[in-house]
């Protein structure tokens, strides 16, 4: 009985950690098209998006 309990604690954290990756991804993705837009600020965009100034910045490096 532990061990199925187990097995289904793994599947629901990795499941929450999938939608955690792809929602980080989605993000990123708007602040780069944000960014390539050049009409709002680092910061402007760091509030939009939730994203702190530094991984803003990082982004419109890449």
């Amino acid at each position: 009985m532990f061990e199925e309990y187990n097995q289904e604690q793994k599947k629901a954290e990795s499941f929450l950690e999938g939608l955690k990756e792809g929602r980080r991804k989605a993000v990123e993705a708007a602040a780069r098209n944000l960014l390539s837009l050049g009409v709002l600020s680092i910061e402007q965009i760091a509030m939009t998006t939730g994203l702190t100034v530094e991984q803003v910045q990082e982004l419109s490096k890449q």
